[in-house]
C-alpha cells in the first residue's frame, strides 16, 4: 500500500524500517505518550514485524518526507464486521509543526473509508496530550468521552479520551473542502 500528496508518502512498513522505528519510538521527545516496553530493541521488533507482517487485523504504515522516515502510522484490530479500526501515529517530534501529521493521517482515513470500506475510525489519547488532540481534532474526530483511570502504564494511572470520526463525517469533510 502507498499514498501520497505532495512531498508526504505513506507506505507499507517494511523490515528495512526497523532500525528508524527503533530509533524513532527510543527517541524522549517522541514516546512521552506511547505505551511501549521502552527502550524498545531491535531484535524484539524485528520479530514483532515477523509475526505481524500476515496479519489482516492490522495495518502498520511508514510515513516519509520526500525519501526520509518521519514517523509511523496505522490501523489496528481491523473489524470487517463492524466496520471499524484503531488509528495510531507518531511523528519525530523534530519534523513538527510541517503538516505531516495532517496529511498523512488524511492519507491514512481515505484508505480507510475508500477502500477498506471501514465505517468508523477510532482512537484513545492520554488527557494531558494536548498536542494530539488538536491534531485529531484538526483532521475531523470528535472527542466522543473520558475513560477515567483507563490505562495503568509505569505505575501511572492514565485518564484517555476516546475519539472517532465516521466515514459520513469524513467524505462530507472532504467534499466540503474541495469546494470552497
Amino acid at each position: 500500500m502507498e499514498k501520497r500528496s505532495n512531498n508526504i508518502t505513506i507506505r507499507s512498513f517494511s523490515e528495512c524500517d526497523i532500525s528508524k522505528k527503533v530509533e524513532i519510538i527510543n527517541n524522549s521527545s517522541n514516546n512521552k505518550f506511547l505505551h511501549y516496553d521502552l527502550p524498545l530493541q531491535y531484535e524484539k521488533t524485528l520479530s514483532w514485524f515477523n509475526k505481524i507482517k500476515d496479519n489482516n487485523n492490522r495495518l502498520d504504515l511508514t510515513i516519509l518526507l520526500d525519501n526520509t522516515i518521519v514517523g509511523f502510522i496505522g490501523l489496528l484490530g481491523i473489524d470487517n464486521i463492524n466496520k471499524k479500526a484503531e488509528y495510531y501515529i507518531c511523528v519525530d517530534s523534530q519534523f513538527n509543526g510541517k503538516g505531516i501529521g495532517t496529511t498523512s493521517s488524511l492519507l491514512l482515513l481515505d484508505y480507510a473509508f475508500n477502500e477498506l470500506s471501514l465505517e468508523k475510525v477510532y482512537l484513545f489519547t492520554e488527557e494531558q496530550n494536548i498536542k494530539a488532540q488538536h491534531l485529531f481534532e484538526k483532521i475531523g474526530f470528535v472527542k466522543e468521552g473520558l475513560l477515567r483511570n483507563d490505562i495503568i502504564y509505569n505505575n501511572r494511572i492514565i485518564n484517555r479520551f476516546s475519539y472517532s470520526i465516521l466515514k459520513g463525517e469524513y467524505n462530507e469533510r472532504n467534499t466540503n473542502s474541495k469546494n470552497k
